[in-house]
Parts: structure tokens; sequence; C-alpha cells
């Protein structure tokens, strides 16, 4: 009887592991490639804006799919994803994901669908907001759970936050108060968690060694939570006029300004980690998921920069933001590149051989 296995089954076989084992901030893709088209959109760019939008979607089809099959066949690998404090704030990336494929859509005048997005995407986002942090920090076995504190903790920001521009956006055409409410209760709520997930990281890095494989560029989530919030802050300053927003409009404002000084003073310190990383450590530099948290920060603090300067007449600011956007993109294509690049050996054969090490 023959041992060989037909291309079929190996081509499923590497399916099924590939999504048994789909890291939880895979979403991070369709944020990257949706605030670029967003970008994109703002600077006048719609065939540029049209493709990226069209390969972010395509994305979050597959990985919604992936996720929901994972959930139905793998419950263990997601439950040790809930209760892995390093990659369980991951799955916020879902949130945020929804809600910038819900803002393009409002660009393009699809205003029904956006806010079908935003109810799907505050859904999630109250029950992974008190799921992933009982069962990752809280509920996870190993203690401290501050010594496995990352950069994708900032992603529960990013999360909040992308619902305050989702709300923010749609406020103007369906003016509806509960909008105006959502988008500052979801941009204060925001600004909260970004100081604590702050303090967190912070502590780790302080408290715990700090290894070249340890600095992930999960951390680049850092300057893209500050930016997005900059960008909330913004959208709601652009808010029709309610009392709601004359309350919190000139704070919301204000804060904006502040963070995007801070997201701007990040980029020295982010690039000198990944070059002790990988010059001074000489880590190789390989494509890993984690590289799309770091693509998105980019495009996202170029979007900030642009609508902030709309808001507030910035024009330093917004020709910052333009340069930015392109650099973004390019970063995009060389991550994107290296995603497309098959690697020496396949997930099969890479987990069967792990597996076999194991005691």
């Amino acid at each position: 009887m023959s041992d060989v296995v037909s291309p079929t089954t190996r081509s499923l076989a590497r399916v099924r592991d590939g999504v048994e084992h789909l890291d939880p901030g895979y979403f991070a893709l369709v944020m990257a490639s949706g605030i670029i088209s967003v970008g994109m959109y703002v600077r006048g760019f719609g065939a540029v804006s049209d493709a990226f939008f069209a390969l972010a979607t395509g994305a979050y089809g597959v990985l919604t799919i992936g996720t929901v099959w994972r959930v139905a066949s793998h419950r263990a690998a997601m439950a040790d994803d809930l209760h892995d404090p390093s990659r369980g704030f991951g799955f916020f990336t879902f949130v945020a994901a929804t809600n910038v494929l819900g803002v393009r859509c409002a660009m393009a005048e699809l205003p029904r669908v956006a806010l079908v997005l935003l109810l799907v995407a505050t859904a999630s986002w109250l029950v992974l907001g008190y799921l992933v942090p009982w069962t990752a920090v809280l509920g996870s076995a190993e203690r401290p759970a501050l010594a496995r504190a990352n950069g994708t903790w900032f992603v529960w920001v990013v999360a909040s936050q992308s619902i305050a521009v989702s709300a923010a956006t749609l406020e103007p055409v369906f003016a509806h108060r509960a909008l105006a409410l959502l988008a500052l209760f979801s941009w204060s709520v925001g600004v909260v968690l970004y100081v604590v997930a702050g303090v967190f990281v912070v502590a780790r890095l302080l408290l715990y060694p700090i290894t070249p494989e340890g600095l992930t560029p999960a951390y680049w989530v850092a300057m893209g939570a500050a930016a997005i919030t900059v960008l909330a802050g913004s959208r709601i300053a652009m808010m029709t006029d309610t009392p709601t927003t004359a309350l919190m409009g000139g704070l919301a404002g204000g804060v904006s300004a502040v963070l995007w000084a801070f997201a701007t003073w990040l980029f020295p310190p982010l690039l000198a980690a990944g070059w002790w990383r990988h010059v001074v450590h000489r880590d190789p530099l390989r494509y890993e998921p984690g590289l799309w948290s770091m693509v998105f920060p980019l495009g996202m603090y170029a979007v900030a920069s642009l609508t902030l300067h709309m808001a507030e007449g910035l024009g330093v600011v917004g020709a910052v933001g333009a340069v930015e956007l392109w650099f973004s993109v390019a970063v995009w294509l060389v991550v994107f590149a290296g995603m497309l690049v098959p690697r020496s050996r396949g997930p099969v054969e890479a987990t069967t051989t792990e597996r076999g090490a194991r005691p």
C-alpha cells in the first residue's frame, strides 16, 4: 500500500492546521489595508483606495470564516489563546477591523452597511472587553500575568477608539444623538485604557528582562493607539452641534493635539527597538503576522494627521500625514510580499516537527 499523500489531502491538512493555529491578531491585516484605503480616499487617489478596500474586504471575509471554523472545530486552541496574556488581546483586532471597513463603507456612500458593521463591532467590543481581561489576565495560570504583557494590550485601546471613529463618522449622516453619545463614551473609555495599558506594559519592560525575540512589532500598537485616539477626537470635534458635542468636543480636540505630539515622539524609540533587535542582536527579519500590527499604526498616524489638519487647520500636521501615508504603503507592500513568499517548510511539516520535539 502506498504511503504517498495526494496534493489535495496535503492542501486540506495545511488549511486545517492553519485554522487551528490562526493568530487571533491576524485581523490587523484588514486594519492595515483598510486604513490605507481610507487615507488614499481622503487624498483623492480613488483607484488606489478601491484596490486596498477590495483587499481588506476579501481578507476580512477569509479571516472571519477561519475564525468561525476555529470556534466550531478547535475550541481548545481558542481557549488557550484567550488564557494567554501575550495573545488574548489580539482578539480585539476583529473589532477594529470591522470598524475600519465600516468607516470606508461610509465614505463609499454605504452608511447602512457601515451602521451594521458598527453594531457588530460594538457588541463584540462589549463582550471581549469583559471576557479577554478576565481570561487573559485574571484567569491565566501563569503568575504574574504581567510578565507576558506586550504591545498587543494596546489593541484594546484601538478597538475602543475604532468604535468612536465609526460612530462619529456616521453621526452627521444619521443625525442621531445615540451615535454622538456612543462616540464620546467609547473615546473616553479608550483614553483611560490607554493610560492603564501603558502602565502595565512599561512596568513589564522595567521589571522583566527584555529579549530580542520578545521585542515584537506589536509594540508599534502603542503609537497606533495614540494615533487612533487623535483620529477619534478629531472626528468628534467635527460632529454636528449637539449638547453632548458641546460638552466634550473641545476636550477631544485638545487631547487629540497632545496625543498627536506623543505619537510623533514615539517614532524614534520604536525604530531604535527594531534596530536593537535586528541589527545589534542580529535577530533575522522574517515575516510574522505581528508585522501587520506595525503597518496599521503607520497608516493610522497618517490618517490621524490628515484628519487633525482638517479639524484644526494645522498645515504642517497635514503635510506630515501626506508623506507618512506613502511610507505606510511602501511598508505594506514589503510585508505583503513577505507574506506571499513560501517558507522553507510548510505549516503541516513545521507543526509535526515541533510536536514531535515536545516531551
